[in-house]
This record gives C-alpha cells, sequence and structure tokens, in this order.
C-alpha cells in the first residue's frame, strides 16, 4: 500500500521527525524546488525543554506543543502524514510505515534520541523518563498519585517510599526537575496536604560523575551544586546506580527507599531500521560535514540521531536542541543551494552557550565569552525559552502561567487525569 502522496515534477524530500532539527529543516528548504513529506507519529512538535515543567504541574501540555500542520500551514507541496516508520529500503529508496510506503528522491532522518538505560533492563521497566510528552504527564500523574497514597497510610516506612524521590542523573534536566519538586515541598505541597508532613520527603540526584551539570563549565557546576544544596536536596555525587525493584534503588553508595525513580542519565540515538550499518557506538548515524549519512548520497541525518565524523572517531557534536536547530537550518539552505546548481557548504556548529534552571530567580549560564548565574540568568533563560517557543498563543500561555506562579508560589495545574500503573500492576488488575 502506498501512501496517498500526489506525484509531481519536483524531487521529493521524506523526512522522518519533526523535533527542532526536522522542524527547521522544512521552515527553510524552498517548496518552489522540492516536494515535502514529513512524517511523525506524533501531530504535534514538542518543545523538549520544558517538559519537566508538565512532569511537575507547572504548565499543561498544550502549551508546549504545537500542531504540525497549523505550523507549516500554506507551504507549497508539503504533505505531512502521521505514521511510524518501520524501515527504509536504500535499493527501492522507499521508507516503510505501518500506514504504507513512499518513495523518496532524497531522505532526511530526524528521529532524535531515546533513553538509554545502559542495560539496566528493571530501570527500564520500573522507572520513569522524560522523553516524550506522555512520559511527562505520566510522571505527573505518578507524583501526584503517590501523595494521595501517603496521605492514606500509617505505615510510616511505606510513607517514605511515597514521599521520597530519586533522580539519576544531574545534567541540565536532572537539576530542573529537582529544583522544581524542592519548590513544590517548599511552597505547594505543604498547602494541598496539610494532614502530611511535608518536611519527610526527600529529593535524591544521584550523579555518576564529580560534579553537577558535568557538561557545563566548572562554574556553573558549583553554583549550581551551591543552588540545589540550598533547595535541601540530596546530592550523591560519583555514585551508581545498580538496580531498581520499584521499591528500592540500589547505588554504589546505599539503598534509597522510594516508588518513584526518574532516570535522566543518558540518551542514544533512535536511528531507523536498515542503517544498522551506518551507526556509532551511541546508536547514531555517522555523516560527513553535510550530514550526508557515510556512502549514502541521498540519505541525510541531521540532529541527535546524526553523528558528524570528527578525525574519523564519529563523535558527533552535543546532543542539544541548538545543534538539531541549526543542522536543520543548515540542511535546509543546502537543499535550496543543490536546486540552483551550487556546491553545499559543511555545517559548523556556532556555539551561542549553554544554560539551566535550578528553581526560581536560579539559573547558570556559559556564553562562549562570558560565566554567570542566579537572578540575571535566570531571566535570560525565560525569555530565551518563551522565544523558542513554536507559536505566540503557545508563548503567552507559559508567560502567564509563569508569572502567576512566581506571584502566587501556586501552579494549580495538579490534576491526576488518569491513574498511572506499572507493568506488574496491570498485570495483577
Amino acid at each position: 500500500m502506498n501512501m496517498n502522496v500526489p506525484n509531481i515534477d519536483l524531487p521529493r524530500v521524506v523526512v522522518i521527525g519533526c523535533g527542532f532539527a526536522g522542524l527547521k529543516l522544512i521552515q527553510k528548504i524552498d517548496s518552489r524546488y522540492y516536494q515535502v513529506v514529513l512524517i511523525d507519529k506524533n501531530n504535534y512538535h514538542t518543545f523538549q525543554p520544558l517538559m519537566y515543567q508538565v512532569a511537575t504541574s507547572g504548565l499543561e501540555p498544550d502549551s508546549i506543543v504545537y500542531p504540525i500542520r497549523k505550523v507549516f500551514k500554506g507551504k507549497q507541496h508539503f504533505h505531512f502524514r502521521m505514521a511510524e516508520v518501520e524501515a527504509v529500503d536504500r535499493v527501492q529508496k522507499e521508507v516503510l510505515t505501518n500506514i504504507g510506503k513512499i518513495q523518496y528522491d532524497h531522505l532526511v532522518v530526524a528521529t532524535g534520541a531515546v533513553t538509554n538505560f545502559f542495560g539496566l533492563s528493571n530501570i527500564e521497566k520500573y522507572g520513569y523518563t522524560m522523553k516524550s510528552l506522555v512520559e511527562s504527564l505520566d510522571l505527573r500523574s505518578i507524583i501526584l498519585q503517590n501523595f494521595e497514597k501517603a496521605l492514606n497510610t500509617s505505615d510510616l516506612k511505606e510513607r517514605e517510599k511515597y514521599m521520597n524521590f530519586v533522580i539519576v542523573g544531574a545534567g541540565a534536566t536532572g537539576i530542573e526537575l529537582a529544583g522544581t519538586l524542592a519548590e513544590l515541598k517548599r511552597y505547594i505541597l505543604p498547602k494541598d496536604y496539610p494532614d502530611l508532613d511535608i518536611r519527610q520527603m526527600q529529593i535524591h540526584l544521584v550523579e555518576a560523575a564529580d560534579r553537577v551539570l558535568p557538561a557545563m563549565s566548572e562554574n556553573a557546576s558549583a553554583k549550581s551544586h551551591k543552588f540545589l544544596k540550598k533547595l535541601g536536596i540530596n546530592i550523591w555525587l560519583n555514585t551508581f546506580v545498580k538496580d531498581y525493584d520499584g521499591c528500592t534503588a540500589h547505588t554504589s553508595k546505599g539503598d534509597f527507599e522510594t516508588e518513584t525513580l526518574v532516570w535522566t542519565a543518558g540518551v542514544v540515538g533512535a536511528p531507523i531500521a536498515n542503517l544498522e550499518d551506518r551507526l556509532n557506538k551511541g546508536n547514531r548515524l555517522i555523516c560527513n560535514e553535510f550530514n550526508q549519512v557515510i556512502d549514502q548520497e541521498d540519505i541525510f541525518a541531521i540532529g541527535d540521531v546524526s553523528a558528524i565524523e570528527q578525525e574519523g572517531e564519529g563523535r558527533g557534536h552535543a546532543m542539544l536542541a541548538s545543534v538539531a536547530g541549526q543542522q536543520g537550518a543548515q540542511l535546509g539552505k543546502n537543499f535550496n543551494a543543490l536546486a540552483k546548481g551550487k556546491d553545499m557548504k559543511p555545517f559548523v556548529y556556532n556555539d551561542r552557550g549553554t544554560m539551566a534552571t535550578i528553581g526560581r530567580n536560579r539559573a547558570v549560564v556559559d556564553l562562549p565569552f562570558y560565566e554567570f548565574s542566579g537572578i540575571l540568568a535566570w531571566f535570560i533563560w525565560m525569555f530565551l525559552h518563551l522565544m523558542l517557543l513554536v507559536g505566540f498563543r503557545n508563548r503567552l500561555v507559559v508567560f502567564v502561567n509563569w508569572c502567576w506562579s512566581y506571584l502566587k508560589y501556586d501552579q494549580g495545574l495538579r490534576l491526576i487525569i488518569r491513574k498511572v500503573e506499572r507493568q506488574e500492576d496491570q498485570v495483577e488488575a
């Protein structure tokens, strides 16, 4: 079965995935020269840097997603199909999906990354992640469900499990989640659950490296460590998680009793089938400087799933939204250049800096020429994230939510929309 996409006299570019890379590519590509077909398993683009705020009741999901068809409304020769890609046939130049197949002249893989559990199958089974909007909503429900359960038990050890949180990985996502949970503990939960002693709630941040934010500067790490400690978060450095059975997290520095372990400790690329011979150790497609998959003239990879070879090692750039966006934009320009008979230009990453926030008035910013932290960094973090959101409505909704939360110390979105159960609970039921 073929997809119902018209055949016209323009080269067809099939793009798989509408993350930051795919979004920027399609925005830049000139549809006078190409027919563009976008395939994604969701019908929306997700602003992943703010998913932790959905998980902690700070934002509703519709404020960080935007309908794909609305993003590209009015773009000529553009077609979107909601489907799951199963494989690519490099001989026939076809993409195989669960709704049919489609031929391509140029294929762009922008499928992003998935969580890396490093072979720890129990953590994959019992832990929680935030790599998708659904996972963030599930985590929101789990956090609130646990406090409801803590309220209804008189067993102090059981209550401790419900009120303890272990976050594995002290990168940007980990410290942002930890900081937001700490603010819930300080400002929100005592009002919602006056019958509980919220002081018993413990937040453990576990990191295998010798400092938090190991990918950022020493200054950012030191400042973040200080901010986290001030919020009452327990920081465990040089600590490895060995196993987790749904109740107890076993680490190299002891056990933690918890019903909620959140894994933010790493990601790997999410390539499509039949390209396994082009992968590096991080499961990323090895590309040349033009984002062409090696030995594949008509297949490109951008974003987290792409690894541009550097001195033959194929490690690639950091898996950041800024890298993905710049690669997508550059590839779009290169397609336009090819259509005009011009040469492609190699991708060169313009590092504009990195940042992370640790609750209100606290953030760290690393610029190429300056490092700083505190309330100014926090305001810059907020402004840039607002501007990067797709759509004026989303920016307005997020801004109003942030202002209300800042002034009233109340997010007001603590809703258990659906009950979330672990796999073994569903089997028992």
